[in-house]
């Protein structure tokens, strides 16, 4: 069987030394901050997260956009020439148009290289959730998985991986369309957060909302407790945006009510965190449905 490579982009948010442990090679995003480009490296080498966290709370802008088809197949490419093939695990469609030019590269490359497999799958996940599914797809692939039972692993797996997250400022989901500046007023007087997951589309959706912080974190467990799979979790994903205290506590609050042990946390990235601003805590794991 030919080697292959799984590639992802810098919005799965995996630490950078697990990708790299893994193998997985990853297509950095890039975002403009206060006017300045920045690439979204795993290891924030370009732009820090706490520090991208702080420029936030400054006030100062952060706008994304999406990596384009040139870079995707400058990098496909590279592995295609090194004999390998490639299967690109992305960003869902529901939020970027990210994995669409992954997916016409891979398109592409097939067509120059018709000896070689180049795969694109979307998992209409975001941030740890698509970190969580390239996880997976390379604990697969080290196991000795062929790339097309790979990729049609994160086909058939990805809409049982649930997505559950709050943020702690209404004000960036206003900034971002996804609230009306009514409600956001409204919610932030009366100390409401919203609890949100991610649809078979991959949109964010409101589910709920709750009064105060606390209680929407633990709202994130009762979700988590009341649709996972226990057999099917061994590692299940946190991720942040630069407010580690309550994704500990998140965890806390797992470990004691479901016994998991294995739980990865890691920062939201910039590419991500540009949308939900800081105090975002995201809760992924594999479910009965999303």
């Amino acid at each position: 069987m030919r080697d292959y490579v799984i590639l992802t982009d810098s919005s799965c948010d995996l630490p950078a030394e697990l990708a790299q442990e893994l193998g997985i090679r990853v297509v950095p995003l890039s975002l403009l901050l206060d006017g300045k480009e920045y690439i979204n490296y795993l290891d924030g080498r370009e732009i820090g997260f706490k520090a991208f966290y702080d420029a936030i709370r400054e006030g100062k802008s952060a706008t994304t956009s999406a990596a384009n088809i040139t870079t995707f197949k400058e990098e496909m490419k590279a592995i295609v020439e090194e004999g390998k093939d490639v299967l690109y695990i992305g960003f869902s469609s529901g939020l970027s148009a990210t994995v669409g030019a992954g997916t016409n590269a891979a398109r592409e490359l097939s067509e120059e290289y018709p000896d070689s497999k180049v795969y694109a799958v979307d998992t209409l996940g975001a941030s740890l959730g698509e970190g969580m599914i390239v996880y997976y797809a390379a604990k697969k692939k080290a196991e000795g998985a062929s790339i097309e039972e790979v990729r049609d692993y994160v086909e058939n797996r990805k809409l049982n991986q649930a997505h559950w997250f709050t943020v702690d400022d209404l004000n960036h989901l206003k900034r971002g369309g996804r609230i009306s500046p009514a409600t956001a007023a409204i919610g932030t007087m009366l100390n409401i957060k919203p609890v949100m997951h991610m649809d078979n589309e991959g949109h964010l959706v409101a589910v709920g909302k709750v009064r105060g912080r606390k209680t929407s974190l633990k709202e994130l467990v009762n979700s988590m407790e009341a649709s996972w799979l226990p057999d099917e979790n061994p590692t299940i994903f946190i991720s942040h945006g630069d407010c580690l205290e309550d994704a500990e506590y998140v965890a806390s609050l797992i470990k004691d009510k479901m016994g998991v042990e294995d739980i990865r946390i890691n920062y939201v990235g910039p590419v991500i965190g540009a949308h939900t601003g800081p105090g975002v805590v995201a809760l992924f794991f594999w479910a009965k449905e999303r």
